[in-house]
């Protein structure tokens, strides 16, 4: 049936959509007893792992609804920063590829004119902070993390360190806003 699916010619959003529902069921069987205890008995290993699902693009709704069940059973503070300890790797994973395999695509890029149209350095640096907003943005939330390591690695001269502290105060902050939701639930 997988092999049938990826042929297909938008399989990629198929397989987000089949991602986004099977988020749904998940959520939605929070309350069915066996499952319950399932993601319990994982303690907060399971939301390190929902961390590190949570930055790609498929597994961030299905991480997202675990990260939302978990709320109500542990700690939301420890869970946030184990979670968004599991985020940085999964991150962190990411942004070397992007650097290792992309490297040398970056440079030719960063030379064509369109991208050294502006020679204003007020300009040039506003764009760069833009840059980083919406790459914390999108980092945060639940959206593909893929989009906003992309941007920081292709588009900035970042550290791995700098993008560490980065990636996990900003997927923290999403996590904790995700977590705080899931207690209110």
């Amino acid at each position: 049936m997988i092999k049938s699916i990826l042929k297909l010619k938008h399989s990629r959003v198929l397989l987000l959509l089949f991602s986004i529902i099977f988020a749904y069921l998940l959520f939605k069987s929070r309350n069915y007893q066996p499952f319950h205890n399932l993601l319990l008995s994982f303690g907060y290993l399971g939301a390190f792992f929902a961390g590190l699902l949570y930055t790609y693009g498929f597994t961030a709704a299905p991480a997202t609804a675990i990260l939302l069940i978990l709320a109500k059973e542990q700690n939301i503070i420890l869970a946030g920063f184990i979670a968004g300890l599991g985020a940085l790797i999964g991150d962190l994973t990411i942004f070397k590829f992007i650097r290792f395999v992309f490297q040398d695509e970056f440079k030719k890029l960063s030379k064509q004119r369109i991208f050294n149209h502006s020679k204003n350095k007020i300009i040039k640096k506003l764009k760069k902070y833009i840059i980083i907003i919406l790459a914390g943005f999108i980092i945060s939330s639940p959206l593909p993390d893929e989009i906003g390591v992309s941007l920081l690695a292709g588009a900035t001269p970042i550290s791995t360190k700098i993008f560490s502290i980065f990636s996990y105060i900003f997927n923290t902050i999403g996590i904790f806003i995700i977590l705080i939701i899931g207690s209110m639930i």
